[in-house]
C-alpha cells in the first residue's frame, strides 16, 4: 500500500456574502488591521473577490447569488477558528477588535476543552460565526512532535 499523502494546510476558504462592501469593511478590520493579513482583489467570472492572505491560507469574500441567512446549525460551516500564537495575543486581538467596534466576546478560559484553551467569538455581517483562539500547549506538543506521534 502506498503512503498517505500529506495535507500541508488548509489552502483557501471561499465565503459567500450578502453585501461585499459590508463585508470587506468588517474583514479589513479584524483580517488586516487586527491580523495582519494582505488583500488583493480579483474577478471570477465576472463577480469580483476579495482575496485576504497570510503566509498560511487565504479567506475569499464573493457576492452571495441568494439572500438565505446563515444558520450555523444548518449544513455547512458551523464556525470558523482562527488561532493566534498565545494567550497574550489573543487579548490584544480582542483589545483591538474592541477599540475598533468590532463587538468580541470577552476572551476567557474554555477549561472544557483544555485547561490552556482561550477564545473570544464574534458574528460577521451575514452571523458567520468567528472564533479566535491562542495555540494551546496540547497542540503544540502534537505540532512540534508529529514525526514521533503513531510510530
Amino acid at each position: 500500500m502506498n503512503e498517505p499523502v500529506e495535507v500541508l494546510g488548509l489552502e483557501h476558504i471561499y465565503l459567500t456574502v450578502s453585501s461585499p462592501a459590508v463585508s470587506e469593511a468588517f474583514y479589513d478590520t479584524l483580517l488586516v488591521d487586527v491580523l495582519g493579513f494582505r488583500k488583493s482583489q480579483f474577478i471570477l467570472g465576472d463577480e469580483p473577490h476579495i482575496n485576504y492572505y497570510n503566509r498560511h491560507f487565504g479567506l475569499v469574500l464573493r457576492p452571495a447569488r441568494s439572500a438565505t441567512p446563515h444558520d450555523n446549525y444548518a449544513p455547512g460551516l458551523h464556525h470558523l477558528c482562527l488561532r493566534v500564537a498565545t494567550e497574550d495575543d489573543l487579548r490584544r486581538a480582542w483589545s483591538a477588535l474592541h477599540e475598533r467596534g468590532i463587538n468580541a466576546s470577552p476572551v476567557q478560559c474554555y477549561a472544557q476543552y483544555a485547561e490552556d484553551y482561550y477564545a473570544t467569538f464574534l458574528n460577521d455581517p451575514d452571523g458567520i460565526r468567528l472564533e479566535l483562539s491562542n495555540f494551546r500547549k496540547e497542540r503544540q506538543v502534537r505540532f512540534d512532535g508529529w514525526e514521533g506521534i503513531g510510530e
